[in-house]
């Protein structure tokens, strides 16, 4: 007589009891035996759960990976002493998506050639591509390598397969609010811990830790999707008692950044606010590229009286909330704006030395330490390449990857916004404007923080920063009745 029927080992459910029954009994085995393997034993569930998405739904995968990212932490930030500082899971989560999505588009091309034909996707290959031939010049090669793999994941993760998954609108939406529910535990977290401490600035630096190494970039991401939340206030498929939470929601946000103290974030709030008048004026970007224009030519022939000007500001950044404001201009005393200044200098000089390949992508923290100038040295400087990199999205192209570094990111900028404005000017659908005015807003405040600070190596900026113009390709492509009008 058999001790298990035939007719129940034939049945999913048999095997799915047996298999928890197995997992526990070894489970509580190594608890008492073995408390030391019980840790790696325990993910296995989630090991096997990633392996069945990635063979059968590569969008579930996708989406598991975003909702990771804000609680992703580094090696580093566990304590690992390693050469190369993975943030888990997410990293190695893109790695394994950038191959699945490489050997997918080479079997049968899941990615449309409408997207590779269009604008913000030639600019984003050609300035992969300008990455590529920068790391053939470096002066450290494997550093510039590391560097290009992870801008790699980065993009085939969060640009072209969501691209892909965007096909349906709903994901455009699950993507941001998977995003958006694990960073309020994040901002939670950091509250209750600057509560601890009594919101002093001093505190705010650090205390977001394991989750975002600095406040800057915990900032940085917090902005990017306070116009997402505000923008989801006015969509009309939210009932009322939604928009109350979705408000709450908001309200925390902005609490975060002010308890931040990042002034870059406050700063780039001011500039979507101001992006979003001349959206509503219905004014044309390219008015708007030739004020910016001006205004730089007016800075470069009047910087002599502007640095003078602020020169007798010093006011610092560590007192009350007015004074944080006023110390912005502060480029004396303030130890962070002076450093800031002299990461900038470094990397002019740099380019000065390179201007046509420069030193290599990823390299700049590494090499820019014999450029520094007495003069602008803080208590914060560093030798050691251990405290941060250009501190701009723009220079430090420019220094690692020469001028055509800097000019292929902005041409990428470029045409975010030059789509943005038009998408925003003719869509019809009251929904989808609401949606592609806030993430332009959004990737506002990340271009204009960009001035100041750099996270794009960084998985918890580069997610939200490609998912958005994704949003706004997708769009373009796939959900603009306007242009299947035209025909265009």
């Amino acid at each position: 007589m058999n001790l298990i029927p035939v007719s129940y080992i034939k049945k999913p459910q048999f095997w799915y009891y047996l298999l928890s029954l197995l997992f526990v009994a070894t489970s509580s085995y190594l608890v008492v035996n073995q408390p030391q393997n019980h840790v790696l034993f325990s993910a296995l569930p989630l090991v096997l759960l990633v392996v069945f998405l990635a063979f059968f739904s590569l969008e579930k995968l996708t989406l598991f990976i975003v909702f990771c990212t804000p609680l992703a932490v580094t090696l580093k930030e566990m304590g690992f002493k390693s050469s190369v500082d993975l943030s888990l899971p997410t990293e190695p989560l893109m790695a394994g998506v950038m191959i699945l999505f490489l050997l997918h588009q080479l079997h049968n091309g899941i990615i449309s050639k409408k997207v590779f034909k269009h604008p913000i996707t030639i600019c984003i290959l050609i300035q992969l591509c300008w990455t590529l031939v920068t790391t053939t010049t470096s002066e450290m090669p494997l550093i510039s390598v590391k560097f290009l793999i992870a801008r790699l994941w980065f993009i085939c993760t969060a640009y072209f397969i969501c691209s892909y998954i965007f096909k349906d609108p709903k994901n455009m939406f699950r993507f941001l609010w998977l995003y958006i529910a694990p960073l309020i535990l994040v901002i939670f977290y950091t509250l209750q811990g600057q509560a601890r401490h009594g919101f002093d600035e001093k505190s705010a630096d650090w205390i977001m830790s394991p989750f975002y190494n600095d406040h800057t970039a915990y900032a940085a991401v917090i902005a990017m999707f306070i116009p997402v939340v505000a923008g989801f206030i006015f969509q009309k498929q939210y009932a009322l008692h939604y928009k109350i939470i979705i408000a709450g929601i908001l309200a925390l946000f902005l609490i975060a950044t002010v308890y931040s103290y990042t002034r870059a974030a406050w700063l780039s709030l001011a500039a979507a606010l101001g992006i979003l008048m001349f959206l509503l004026m219905k004014i044309k970007f390219r008015l708007l590229m030739f004020t910016g224009i001006i205004g730089g030519l007016i800075f470069v022939l009047f910087q002599t009286q502007i640095t003078m000007a602020l020169q007798r500001n010093n006011t610092d950044s560590d007192g009350d909330l007015s004074e944080n404001v006023q110390s912005i201009g502060n480029i004396k005393t303030d130890p962070s704006n002076v450093e800031r200044l002299n990461r900038w200098d470094c990397a002019l000089k740099m380019f000065k030395q390179r201007p046509i390949v420069g030193w290599g992508p990823g390299t700049y923290m590494f090499q820019y330490a014999p450029f520094q100038s007495p003069e602008l040295e803080t208590v914060i400087s560093t030798n050691a390449g251990t405290n941060g990199n250009s501190h701009s999205e723009y220079l430090g192209p420019l220094s690692e990857q020469g001028l055509f570094g800097c000019i292929s990111f902005i041409a990428v900028m470029l045409s975010v916004y030059f789509t943005g404005f038009r998408l925003c000017y003719t869509l019809s659908d009251r929904k989808t404007k609401i949606l592609v005015y806030s993430v332009l807003l959004g990737l506002t405040t990340y271009f204009v923080h960009g001035f100041l600070n750099n996270f794009l190596d960084t998985d918890k900026a580069a997610v939200p920063f490609w998912g958005f113009i994704a949003i706004i390709l997708s769009v373009d492509l796939f959900h603009n009745s306007e242009q299947k009008k035209t025909g265009l």
